[in-house]
């Protein structure tokens, strides 16, 4: 009996000390760049020069990720239900955002956006799989390649 509580309590033990050395994105991150790698290996900012943008990831698998590009022009009109239909396309090419529930797979690398709702309609209620890097307090990954070939990455640095 002394055996099995041993053993239990060794497993346990490993257990939590395996849980403690596995990094974790849980927390607040702000947006350091929001770059494309073009299909010639170049990177270029996706959302101008110095995007704003936030993302948190909950303790109970809640997630939103916000991207906004710098340079935003305000409607004309100063009524967003009364926009050109440029200041519309505008508005809605200068912004990423979803929000949703996540998972993290740290043996494959991938972080698993399970999107409720998303600036882009086409992501609503979609499983989106993409590959991370955390290093310290530096979050990144990848966004599958667009039509154009060009691949977004989001870099992270947490708030403290």
């Amino acid at each position: 009996m002394i055996k099995r509580i041993f053993l239990l309590a060794s497993l346990f033990a490993s257990a939590l000390s395996a849980s403690a050395q596995t990094p974790s994105i849980i927390g607040t991150w702000t947006l350091t760049a929001a770059d494309k790698i073009l299909p010639n290996g170049t990177r270029v900012p996706d959302y101008g020069v110095s995007p704003h943008g936030l993302a948190v990831f909950t303790a109970d698998g809640h997630y939103i990720v916000e991207i906004y590009r710098a340079d935003r022009h305000p409607f004309a009109s100063g009524d967003r239900a009364k926009g050109t239909p440029e200041e519309y396309r505008e508005a809605s090419l200068s912004m990423s955002v979803h929000f949703g529930r996540y998972t993290v797979d740290p043996a494959k690398g991938t972080i698993i956006f399970h999107v409720d709702r998303a600036s882009f309609p086409n992501l609503d209620e979609t499983t989106q799989v993409r590959p991370y890097k955390l290093e310290g307090d530096e979050l990144s990954w990848k966004v599958t390649a667009r039509p154009d070939g060009s691949i977004p990455v989001t870099m992270l640095q947490r708030v403290k």
